[in-house]
């Protein structure tokens, strides 16, 4: 059975294909049409829905979509939804786009979190992620990695907030800073796949 995952990510193309062992996935570079699906929903359960839904529809196929994003304490959970747009415009105005607007979206809440003590810095990632059949039928898994945000950037690996990010189970490092093996086995991604991996499977089973 084949499954188009919504993104054209490679990294994340590659960790699903390493959790759903004997399932064929495809990224959406075998669809160049396919649509970009806006992120309008209030949680990452609808964002990863909408995707999922939109892109079974287009391709025919079962497809899986994620959301995700940074929740910070002492910001009451923002920016949550919000955290790959939180810098808005200011992210993107030059450069290489993408990592630009990663730059600019950690130098603000950093800026955000400048007077606030270690102690309440505790902060998770969220992460929803989602498989949709062309029939409608559909299913959600969650995943969730705790931990607190320092106040400055450390490591040259990940993307997005993981240069200030220590995880509980990180021996003190960033997400920027583990080898992807390490992050994966820990991250709200990591856990949101391989608990969606049996849903999967059993609606492939049931719909195939």
């Amino acid at each position: 059975m084949k499954v188009v995952l919504a993104t054209r990510n490679p990294g994340k193309i590659a960790e699903l294909r390493r959790i759903l062992d004997g399932v064929e996935v495809v990224g959406l570079e075998s669809y160049p049409d396919a649509p970009d699906v806006p992120e309008t929903a209030p949680t990452f359960t609808g964002n990863a829905l909408l995707k999922a839904h939109a892109i079974a529809a287009h391709t025919g196929l079962p497809a899986v979509a994620d959301d995700s994003g940074l929740c910070v304490d002492a910001l009451n959970g923002m920016p949550g939804v919000l955290s790959a747009r939180w810098s808005g415009r200011f992210g993107t105005s030059a450069g290489d786009g993408a990592g630009d607007k990663d730059t600019a979206n950690l130098e603000l809440l950093l800026d955000q979190l400048a007077d606030v003590e270690p102690a309440r810095r505790g902060a998770h990632f969220a992460c929803a992620a989602a498989v949709a059949l062309p029939d409608g039928t559909e299913c959600v898994a969650e995943g969730r990695m705790t931990g607190r945000v320092i106040d400055a950037p450390r490591g040259d690996g990940g993307f997005g907030y993981d240069p200030i990010f220590v995880p509980d189970d990180g021996d003190g490092r960033t997400t920027a800073e583990l080898p992807a093996a390490e992050k994966d086995a820990i991250s709200h991604r990591g856990h949101a796949f391989r608990a969606l991996a049996p849903l999967l499977a059993d609606l492939l089973e049931t719909h195939g």
